[in-house]
């Protein structure tokens, strides 16, 4: 793969066990992890107008605006991040399947899965 369009891609993956706690917690890095988080995440404001190192509390929806589950989303903004680029943490419950419904909504809108 092009090592330079790896740079700019947005990734997702999981950050822990999956099924192993009460809490998942799903991480998502890149130019547009904070955009496309602002398609899914309803909550008191965007997170696009966020301060960096803050925590919001609402939910993720579909694309019906069904809720998925109710999460907490940390917000890191470039360069102050622990990668250097916009990313957020989605902390939800910790049922592999909402996981997965959750990883299934960001691919669709520019993001990858993140490579070991």
């Amino acid at each position: 793969m092009n090592p330079l369009l790896v740079k700019n891609d947005t990734i997702i993956a999981i950050a822990t066990p999956i099924g192993e706690g009460a809490i998942s917690v799903i991480r998502v890095s890149g130019k547009q992890a904070i955009k496309v988080a602002d398609i899914f995440f309803r909550g008191r404001s965007k997170l696009g107008n966020a301060n960096s190192h803050t925590i919001h509390y609402g939910n993720i929806v579909d694309d019906k605006a069904e809720i998925i589950d109710d999460v907490l989303v940390s917000v890191f903004k470039n360069p102050n991040s622990y990668t250097g680029e916009d990313s957020i943490e989605i902390n939800t419950h910790g049922s592999p399947y909402i996981s997965q419904k959750i990883i299934e909504l960001f691919l669709k809108k520019d993001c990858r899965l993140a490579e070991p």
